[in-house]
């Protein structure tokens, strides 16, 4: 059975992601172009435009159009940008925002699927994102960045991605307890975080942020 994506993905955009509050030019455009059956897994090759979360393995999802979408449309990353993106994943965030940014480091915790997002990032030309196999929560570097966007949830936004914004820096999260988390935009005003609520929505915890379980007597 073919599949004609091209027509999908232009649905995708008419139905579900300018529905949802994405209306920067620059986002619908990369959203537009971006071939999103390369970075789902060939088995759910037919549902690549679909409004749905998309297994990846190791207990990861492909977050779905609209969140992904928000998620950008919040970043608006700048053509002067350095990005960090916490959560590779399959690859396709990675690829918007180095269609929009100027450099992307991108963080995934397993090696297979950092290793195919970058098969994949070759494939659509993408040249200015470097996958990195690490443990964001673990992960050090010297680098501040104008954005970070992060493809995974918390309990409470972590200190030190906050450190890693430059002055003036936004950040994409997610933040709080199933079913009801919030998506957030983080701005660091001169080294104060600010808070900005974006919607409500539920993805997986990124490892190691999730709550710590309660004990009761």
């Amino acid at each position: 059975m073919t599949h004609d994506y091209a027509h999908a993905r232009e649905l995708m955009v008419e139905q579900q992601v300018r529905p949802w509050d994405v209306l920067d030019p620059r986002v619908i455009e990369v959203l537009a172009g971006m071939p999103r059956e390369v970075f789902v897994p060939p088995a759910y090759s037919g549902a690549a435009y679909a409004d749905i979360a998309l297994p990846l393995g190791h207990g990861e999802y492909m977050l779905k159009p609209v969140v992904a979408g928000r998620a950008l449309e919040a970043v608006r990353a700048q053509p002067t940008d350095d990005v960090l993106e916490i959560g590779t994943g399959s690859g396709y965030v990675t690829a918007c925002l180095a269609r929009m940014a100027r450099d992307v480091v991108s963080l995934e915790r397993h090696a297979d699927l950092a290793d195919a997002a970058r098969a994949r990032l070759e494939a659509v030309g993408v040249a200015n994102a470097r996958i990195e196999v690490a443990d964001a929560l673990a992960w050090h570097s010297d680098r501040r960045f104008d954005a970070i966007c992060v493809n995974a949830a918390v309990d409470t936004i972590p200190p030190e991605f906050v450190a890693m914004l430059k002055p003036g820096g936004r950040m994409f999260i997610v933040r709080g307890r199933a079913p009801a988390m919030e998506a957030v935009l983080l701005h660091n005003d001169g080294g104060t975080p600010r808070i900005e609520s974006l919607f409500e929505t539920d993805i997986p915890y990124l490892a190691g942020a999730a709550p710590v379980p309660a004990f009761h007597l």
